[in-house]
């Protein structure tokens, strides 16, 4: 009976320590993945910047996916500073998170705007798990420096993923209670500006109906402007 015994808890043991092995051969390839998919990206970005930032001057970051990399007239829309667009396309906020430093930290920003959200929700995550992605994110911020301002935008509308508006909302209304609570956040919200009532703008989008046209960017600096430092 006692071998029997020795036995059971000896399989169950193996069974746990190979769980645990698998679990870490898992986390190490989402990492890995996270790292392959965008570290060429990354890299060309810190690259262009690396040869016209200027560390002499306060700097403000724009980060995030591919509606962010993609405002071709974001520079030229606030010509009285010194942009950075860090935006990286496909991106969702744990991507964000580990390439924090190359994207954002490095630039030590006066303010960051923060666009993540969209590709997160369209993967099925939570919006519970985004919101507890972007804490750490502003987290990692203030840990670097405490006088950074953050702004959060608004996971938008889009034609491509106007069946999952409702996951889009609650992520919002989360963001923007995360906004009220503390005087170094602010939420911009893009969200209803893109609507008619509550009917989808369908002529700011581009043909794949997911990204802007310069309609769509219109709408995006006027809801931002006024959050912009003056130099």
């Amino acid at each position: 009976m006692r071998n029997q015994n020795h036995y059971s808890t000896q399989l169950i043991n193996n069974k746990l320590l190979l769980l645990c092995f698998c679990l870490s051969i898992s986390s190490f390839y989402c990492i890995a993945q996270t790292e392959n998919t965008f570290v060429k990206e990354v890299k060309t970005i810190t690259a262009k910047y690396d040869t016209i930032w200027d560390t002499s001057k306060e700097t403000i970051v724009f980060t995030g996916s591919s509606s962010v990399r993609l405002w071709n007239k974001l520079e030229r829309n606030f010509p009285n500073h010194q942009i950075v667009n860090s935006g990286f396309g496909g991106s969702q906020s744990t991507d964000l998170l580990y390439f924090l430093n190359d994207l954002v930290l490095s630039y030590n920003p006066k303010q960051v705007f923060i666009y993540e959200g969209d590709n997160d929700l369209w993967a099925k995550k939570r919006p519970k798990q985004v919101l507890d992605t972007t804490e750490e994110i502003i987290r990692r911020i203030k840990t670097s420096n405490s006088s950074t301002q953050i702004i959060l935008i608004a996971a938008k509308p889009s034609i491509s993923r106007w069946k999952i508006r409702g996951k889009y909302k609650s992520l919002n209304r989360k963001f923007e209670r995360l906004a009220k609570k503390d005087a170094q956040i602010d939420y911009v919200d893009v969200w209803h500006p893109m609507l008619n009532d509550r009917k989808l703008k369908t002529d700011i989008f581009i043909e794949d109906g997911l990204h802007m046209n310069q309609k769509g960017y219109d709408i995006w600096y006027e809801a931002i402007k006024n959050l912009i430092n003056h130099p």
